[in-house]
């Protein structure tokens, strides 16, 4: 079995419409990221295959929660969500994030190799990152806890324009009970992914006043 074969496996138990050339940006991807994972060590999963499930897929499934079309991936690591959703929706921009110089040098050769016009990779840490423009969504899977995220990334968004997008395992429960109070829950959204073991929530954030 191949790599773009077992993507494509995948990809037929969802609803996601993909074209060929989706499908082999996707695998270039995962190519890349096993190769510069064995100097860069960039993500604990070595397997290719099992990046398809536990890192494409993962990132892909959330796409169908998000709105608008200006988004930033924050402490994106090698780009997850970023990549795969970037891939997904080209007519999206996508504002990859990370204070690692390591990580950032592997997003430009993969925006370089790729050929991606709507990514951006940018190195610094989420509190020195300012923008005229608020986003249309703040996108993260590896934060902590909620309270981190829109504490970090409150300057990203405005009460009138912008989600936070919190990729999560469980529901958590006990996170959204500590979340400051301007923040107030929109949405949560279980996601099924296919071979994926465990549960997978997004839980959609927004501000009610500029307070923090």
């Amino acid at each position: 079995m191949t790599l773009t074969t077992d993507l494509q496996a995948l990809l037929a138990k969802t609803s996601l419409q993909i074209s060929e050339k989706q499908v082999q940006l996707l695998v270039q991807y995962v190519e890349l990221l096993h190769k510069w994972n064995k100097a860069y060590n960039l993500t604990s999963v070595r397997d290719p295959q099992q990046m398809l499930v536990k890192h494409i897929m993962d990132s892909l499934m959330v796409g169908d929660v998000l709105e608008g079309t200006n988004f930033i991936d924050v402490g994106t690591g090698p780009g997850l969500p970023g990549i795969p959703l970037a891939i997904l929706y080209p007519e999206r921009n996508f504002v990859l994030l990370d204070s690692l110089g390591k990580r950032i040098t592997f997003l430009r050769q993969v925006v370089f190799q790729l050929k991606l016009t709507n990514v951006e990779p940018i190195k610094s840490r989420i509190e020195e990152y300012h923008t005229d423009t608020p986003f249309d969504g703040v996108l993260s899977r590896a934060f902590s806890s909620l309270n981190d995220m829109v504490s970090w990334c409150s300057h990203l968004v405005t009460v009138e324009h912008g989600n936070f997008f919190a990729l999560k395992g469980q529901f958590p429960k006990d996170e959204l009970e500590q979340i400051p109070d301007n923040i107030k829950l929109v949405s949560s959204h279980k996601i099924i992914v296919p071979e994926l073991i465990g549960e997978r929530h997004v839980i959609v954030l927004k501000k009610c006043n500029e307070q923090l």
